[in-house]
């Protein structure tokens, strides 16, 4: 491990490091746009340059594609530093339009850090800036503003190096350079496209479904678990911040999910996530069922937990059908307070669409469910059934048709959403989704993944957890 100094400070480096690694590493800050730690070094910005010192007064380069050496001796921020890093801004922001005020990325756009930290003065240019293309389609969910593009080439890499599309590339050269799908190739059967939008370090690749949306100062993310799959990718869920709740406009606004980006985790999705975790809005955002039933018939919940122990105390042979979107906290209370009474089984809530993709070497996974293996480690794997004496099932989430069940058992359904089969049940109670309490997920690799609230649930609806307490019978009614 070769010995170098950062700032006068020695650091023990590793041998395959770049000074920008080594750096980073050891707390030192150097700015970048191109380089990325999960991409291939393409040196195009050249805002990440740092003094070597050396006989002769030294030199600049860049610290993205410098190796280390022994001894070797660097300044991140000298006056020769600062001096390059403002010249090269003031390159990279010749042609860039100054429109950061409607701009999405504003607010989170490392250039107007940059610009701020490195530059902070005018243009020294008095001819007119280069136009180019303003929101030319790259696909059906991502458009590109090329006056804001800065050709980083982090998307092109993208494609190229980790979901293997090969969708992107750069046309044209000098200031006439675009972004452009590749002539070949589609950006809309790209998985992962829009991880692109994260990597953009301005404003140029742009969410169709957030444009124009919401300004990210105004959001607050919440750490979160993707329950499209088994992967159990950890993301955080952007929502509205308490303190800048919408009064005169539509107060839903407050209560919705306006973007999904992944939040890193090297032991589940490193910096990655797949298209289908970015639209969960659609998912958690379904009309919701926020009363208890008796046959359709609206109750309250005391009436409905008392319906539900006389069905489960009266039981001779009652099932249980498991969720596997249930969280591992309410999977074990299940298990303590109702799981000697009825023979379980883990169901799949959610099967795959048509079309959609089953699994591939990145990140996707062929059940479309997060929580089988933590489900399947307390009531087993065997597939559902029931016995010719069944006479109460308890379905628990969505995956279930009712006209597979016995014909004559009763029905107690735990269910987040309206469905025909709400009413059908003998008894219903609607329940809390992933948005409104705190739990754990297990993935198929017997990872665990933390997820919190970012909402607060209606008060007619339960939180599984505790209805599986409230449900349990007693001795005296002869469980």
């Amino acid at each position: 491990m070769p010995e170098i100094f950062i700032n006068g400070q020695a650091v023990q480096a590793d041998d395959n490091q770049t000074v920008m690694q080594a750096a980073l590493a050891h707390g030192f800050f150097i700015p970048y746009f191109c380089w990325h730690p999960h991409l291939s070094v393409h040196g195009n910005c050249r805002i990440c340059t740092v003094e070597v010192e050396g006989d002769g007064g030294g030199w600049l380069d860049i610290a993205c594609n410098m190796p280390v050496a022994k001894g070797m001796r660097i300044l991140t921020d000298s006056d020769k530093v600062r001096a390059r890093r403002k010249q090269t801004m003031q390159f990279i922001t010749l042609n860039h339009p100054v429109d950061c005020g409607i701009c999405d990325k504003a607010g989170e756009c490392t250039l107007q850090d940059y610009h701020v930290a490195y530059n902070g003065s005018p243009s020294t240019s008095r001819d007119p800036k280069v136009q180019s293309t303003k929101f030319f389609p790259l696909s059906q969910r991502i458009i590109l503003d090329n006056e804001r593009c800065i050709l980083c080439t982090r998307c092109v890499r993208f494609t190229r190096e980790v979901s293997k599309s090969n969708a992107l590339g750069v046309r044209n050269r000098g200031d006439h350079s675009l972004i452009r799908p590749t002539e070949d190739r589609s950006f809309d059967a790209d998985e992962y496209s829009d991880n692109v939008i994260d990597l953009c370090p301005v404003g140029a690749l742009l969410s169709r479904r957030f444009h124009y949306k919401a300004r990210v100062w105004y959001l607050k993310p919440t750490p979160s678990v993707c329950p499209g799959c088994e992967r159990g990718c950890s993301i955080d869920l952007w929502h509205r911040r308490p303190e800048w709740k919408l009064s005169a406009l539509d107060a839903r606004q407050n209560n919705r999910i306006d973007r999904v980006t992944p939040r890193e985790n090297p032991a589940v999705n490193g910096p990655w996530m797949c298209n289908k975790g970015r639209d969960l809005a659609a998912t958690f955002e379904r009309a919701r069922a926020d009363q208890p039933l008796l046959k359709g018939r609206p109750v309250d919940s005391t009436a409905a937990i008392a319906n539900a122990r006389q069905l489960i105390g009266d039981a001779r042979h009652p099932v249980a059908l498991v969720s596997s979107w249930g969280s591992n906290e309410e999977l074990a209370s299940f298990k303590q307070a109702l799981g000697g009474r009825f023979e379980c089984f883990v169901k799949a809530d959610v099967a795959a669409a048509p079309g959609e993709t089953l699994a591939d070497a990145i990140l996707i996974r062929p059940d479309k469910n997060p929580n089988t293996a933590g489900a399947r480690a307390l009531f087993g794997a065997a597939p559902p059934r029931f016995a010719a004496d069944t006479d109460l099932v308890l379905v628990w989430g969505e995956g279930t048709n009712f006209g597979d069940l016995p014909p004559r058992a009763k029905v107690i359904f735990l269910n987040a959403w309206l469905q025909p089969e709400n009413g059908h049940a003998d008894v219903f109670f609607p329940i809390s989704v992933q948005t409104e309490r705190a739990g754990h997920y297990t993935n198929f690799e017997g990872v665990e993944s933390a997820f919190a609230p970012c909402f607060a649930k209606a008060d007619t609806v339960a939180d599984a957890e505790a209805l599986f307490a409230a449900l349990a019978v007693g001795p005296e009614s002869g469980a």
